[in-house]
């Protein structure tokens, strides 16, 4: 067991945090593995529970009552989606300031920063009164956890408490939009390409270059089952249809966008917990949520 399990006691979750303890916190997106951003033992504390690599980047949360400029140098764009989006799932990739240590940033010069919306991430990140790195809590390039649970089956007794804010009302990771000396759609999520080009007046590029955020990698998101993406529920059936004799198939469909991209990770987990050989994922439409919704299940399918 966990020294405390999981816990609606935000107050205790903060002290964990300030005394250099990991924990399980809620978002609106997925739940992360959060530590202090300055504090370099317990960071690295969250690279090890994972398994990430030194050098892939961390997003560095925020409470709204902070300074977001402290820990980054925001241009006119970065201000513009930072005052309309935030709080709120979008994470912004900006040069970061003197603040952010290296082993936040894999040594790079850029730092992501989000202010997450939901109420017990603001009102823990409000008491600690600082920056949290909270990456997804679970292991690297695996499914990411939707509920108190899903951190508890996956993690165990690895952090030392699960702060309860229940199943996360977006279920997929942050936009990432690079606002440097380009400007990139890093990362696609619940704010669309389209939301942002509206608010900026200006068109993103595509996502190019090196891995330098989270997300970036090509294999990610990965149950253990096979995951094979269809274009439709018809062509989902004639492969079960196919393979039932010889495979545990699951499909995963469903008609609306928003409960597509809310339950994504809880399919694919139930998948495992079926032992299912393969999931026959069918994609969504490729607009909105349906972009982020497509490129996790691209990088679910990914070669490993």
């Amino acid at each position: 067991m966990i020294p405390y399990g999981i816990s609606h006691d935000v107050a205790l979750a903060a002290e964990i945090l300030l005394h250099g303890g990991v924990i399980g916190m809620p978002t609106e997106t997925v739940y992360g593995l959060a530590a202090l951003a300055l504090n370099e033992n317990a960071v690295h504390r969250v690279f090890d529970t994972k398994g990430r690599p030194r050098n892939h980047p961390l997003i560095v949360h925020l409470a709204p009552s902070v300074d977001f400029r402290q820990w980054g140098h925001f241009n006119d764009k970065a201000l513009t989606l930072a005052e309309t989006f935030w709080p709120g799932p979008l994470t912004l990739l900006v040069p970061r300031t003197s603040v952010v240590p290296d082993w936040v940033t894999g040594g790079r010069d850029s730092v992501a920063i989000r202010i997450p919306s939901h109420p017990l991430a603001q009102d823990l990140l409000t008491q600690v009164n600082s920056g949290v790195v909270a990456p997804s809590a679970n292991k690297f390039g695996k499914v990411s956890p939707t509920s108190p649970q899903h951190v508890l089956n996956d993690l165990g007794n690895e952090v030392d408490l699960i702060l309860d804010g229940g199943i996360c009302a977006v279920g997929l990771e942050s936009t990432i939009v690079e606002c440097t000396d380009s400007f990139q759609v890093l990362r696609p999520g619940y704010i669309t390409t389209d939301a942002i080009s509206q608010c900026v007046g200006i068109n993103p590029d595509g996502s190019t270059g090196s891995s330098r955020a989270p997300g970036m990698l090509p294999s990610h998101y990965a149950p253990q089952a096979r995951v094979l993406l269809v274009e439709s529920l018809e062509m989902a059936n004639e492969v079960q249809h196919e393979w039932s004799s010889i495979k545990k198939i699951r499909i995963l469909n469903f008609d609306d966008v928003n409960s597509y991209a809310e339950n994504l990770y809880d399919e694919l987990r139930k998948a495992d917990q079926e032992m299912c050989d393969i999931v026959i994922a069918v994609r969504a439409p490729d607009s909105g949520i349906g972009i982020a919704i497509n490129d996790r299940l691209t990088k679910a399918s990914a070669e490993r």
